[in-house]
């Protein structure tokens, strides 16, 4: 799957039966809301609190008419409170060829229910849903954006769509964060042979179901829910109510499909790659050539991605079934694009050509998003992988990058549900998760400081994993900003001279190497005494606030393993007075220990710290724990070294 087709593809809804929606009395419709709900003074007092919107009335009504074809009729009213709420003051809508929209409106109240402006599709503009790195698509999109002049301010929208490319049935997003819900509905009209089926996520709720013959109704509703402040770092998929919808078949770009099992999905991604999976035999003869003095598989699999890496280049192009069908792996041989399917394809392509098994993997992408569920067979991908199915080494590539080592992912891809799509169809397997081990930051620094309490510094680091990536991706910014991102990630001080210098990047480690110079080091000066931070960085540089009752789980990027050696060298004519003490802190999930030597002959100080985080997802119970040790680690890293002219 394409890293940027998530936001343009609508995950819907499909059956197998042609009907129209039999509404229940109980629905309500929108002649029959109140007037009081575009007045911004009749929302109760406990659906503000916490609240930047409040969904005042919602109504979406699926007819399904057939696999792959729906019709939806979407009416709702969002009064919103500030201007953190300004996103529901846009409408926008992706679409294609299988896709149209119409009877299209947006209309404005002030906050005593008074209409003030009103948009059409008229007033819309419609584009081309392009991001910077796609080369074409098909995609496109409406979208009209009002800009508030005064709160509150009540938005009315309404709109049908009517769709014939469909290949799940999509989420129903209950709220937003800082959002809350007075009255939504959300109705579905499906064939019972259809093998309708939905999950519940983060809220309990059951559909009220009527028959009317073969065709089943569902009815959700939702009232007075109160808004959701997400907490820090806390992950959206794991707090806000949302339900999934799927069914067993369906029509996606004329091509039809099962959905009832995660292999059966399989199958489907399978039958559209048969045939762009292969090289001419004159290529692969050349493939062969290339890796024949090669000795092992693994080492074989490593040349060949090297291979990738040095002579293909990442860009998206979707246009209709491409973006589920990659690029003929011969097409990416000779143009040397593509994108997340077609490189990973043509990696395939590569290790077939020396008799080396691969499958493609299709993944939820980007750190700690929500993994696929293993009972609930639905579309949450957005990227693909490739796996290599070694005896007793399975590893796992990722083709769109030029810099990742052979074998590892990272946060992106790592420690979630990937779909292989194996000969025997789909099989949902765990992506492994890095250690602290996988992102090293050690580092040497030396410090000369002057009398007059200025200081000259020589950094070295090495880094791999996640730090290795931040320090290539600064490469491709101006100087200035690559100054800034280091500075801000180590909460450098400022310097009066800031050499910033990539250096090496070899076998996954990538070197570093800074010069600074300050004309003011010290912190204090106080008669014959100089206090210090005594170093330039810090090993950890977050806090977290204070919360009494934390609800949500902690999450960090990635466990990390963080080393630094400091060696001081002091003023002629100055000794130390006090050195910082040695710390040794613990937390559950990790630890920060600090020593300090103060080497008379020699006139200086050094210091040697570590900073551990050896898993990056801290549950909710132990956030107070998390929240005293970085107080801690901070308090530590802010002692003083005191020294003083001799006497």
């Amino acid at each position: 799957m394409e890293k940027t087709l998530n936001r343009y593809l609508k995950y819907l809804l499909l059956t197998t039966a042609a009907i129209w929606l039999t509404v229940n009395k109980a629905y309500c419709q929108p002649k029959d809301i109140p007037k009081e709900l575009y007045k911004a003074s009749t929302i109760p007092d406990s659906l503000k609190e916490d609240a930047n919107s409040v969904i005042r009335f919602s109504s979406d009504i699926i007819t399904v008419k057939g696999p792959g074809r729906f019709i939806k009729k979407h009416h709702s009213i969002v009064t919103v409170l500030n201007e953190k709420g300004d996103d529901q003051a846009v409408l926008g809508m992706g679409y294609n060829k299988y896709d149209s929209y119409s009877s299209i409106e947006m209309l404005i109240y002030d906050e005593n229910g008074i209409l003030i402006k009103k948009y059409h599709k008229g007033d819309m503009y419609d584009g081309s849903a392009t991001s910077g790195s796609d080369l074409v698509t098909d995609e496109r999109f409406l979208a009209v954006q009002h800009t508030i002049a005064k709160y509150p301010v009540t938005i009315e929208k309404e709109y049908e769509e009517d769709e014939s490319s469909l290949l799940d049935f999509g989420a129903w997003q209950i709220q937003r964060d800082e959002q809350s819900v007075q009255n939504e509905y959300y109705n579905i009209s499906i064939s019972n042979d259809a093998g309708f089926r939905y999950l519940n996520k983060n809220i309990v709720i059951k559909p009220e179901k009527t028959s009317d013959g073969s065709i089943d109704n569902y009815t959700w509703k939702v009232s007075t829910l109160k808004a959701v402040k997400m907490e820090e770092r806390a992950e959206t998929w794991r707090v806000l109510p949302r339900i999934y919808f799927a069914a067993n078949n369906f029509v996606c770009y004329g091509i039809p499909g099962d959905f009832s099992s995660w292999k059966s999905f399989g199958n489907w991604l399978k039958t559209l790659s048969a045939d762009v999976q292969s090289l001419s035999p004159e290529r692969e003869l050349e493939i062969r050539k290339m890796t024949d003095t090669i000795k092992t598989d693994k080492a074989k699999a490593k040349f060949l991605y090297n291979y990738l890496q040095q002579s293909m280049r990442y860009v998206s192009v979707q246009l209709g079934i491409g973006g589920y069908k990659p690029f003929a792996a011969s097409f990416v041989d000779q143009k040397k694009y593509g994108d997340c399917k077609a490189l990973s394809n043509y990696m395939c392509a590569l290790l077939k050509a020396v008799n080396i098994t691969s499958y493609p993997a299709i993944i939820n992408a980007e750190a700690n998003k929500e993994p696929a569920d293993p009972l609930f067979p639905f579309n949450s991908f957005n990227h693909e992988i490739l796996c290599i199915p070694f005896k007793g080494d399975t590893t796992w590539l990722e083709c769109t990058s030029s810099i990742a080592p052979f074998g590892k992912l990272g946060p992106f891809t790592e420690n979630r549900n990937a779909l292989i799509i194996t000969e025997d169809g789909g099989k949902l397997i765990r992506t492994p998760r890095s250690t602290m081990q996988d992102n090293q930051f050690n580092s040497d620094v030396r410090i000369t400081l002057d009398a007059d309490g200025g200081a000259q510094a020589k950094v070295k680091i090495l880094c791999t994993g996640e730090y290795r990536d931040d320090i290539i991706n600064y490469t491709a910014l101006k100087v200035d900003e690559q100054k800034q991102r280091i500075m801000g990630q180590l909460n450098i001080k400022q310097p009066s001279v800031f050499d910033y210098n990539p250096a090496d990047d070899k076998d996954g480690v990538k070197e570093v190497d800074m010069n600074l110079e300050y004309d003011k080091f010290c912190d204090i000066k106080a008669g014959d005494k100089q206090f210090y931070r005594p170093h330039v960085f810090d090993l950890c540089a977050i806090t977290v606030p204070i919360e009494e009752k934390r609800k949500s789980d902690f999450y960090f990027d990635a466990p990390i393993e963080k080393t630094c050696t400091t060696t001081i060298d002091l003023p002629a004519g100055f000794e130390v007075e006090t050195l910082p003490l040695n710390q040794s802190l613990k937390f559950t999930y990790g630890n920060y220990e600090v020593k300090y030597i103060y080497n008379p002959a020699k006139n200086e100080v050094i210091s040697t710290a570590k900073f551990n985080l050896t898993n990056q997802v801290i549950p909710a119970a132990k956030y107070n724990e998390l929240q005293q040790y970085l107080d801690a680690v901070a308090k530590a890293q802010n002692k003083k070294l005191v020294i003083r002219k001799k006497a």
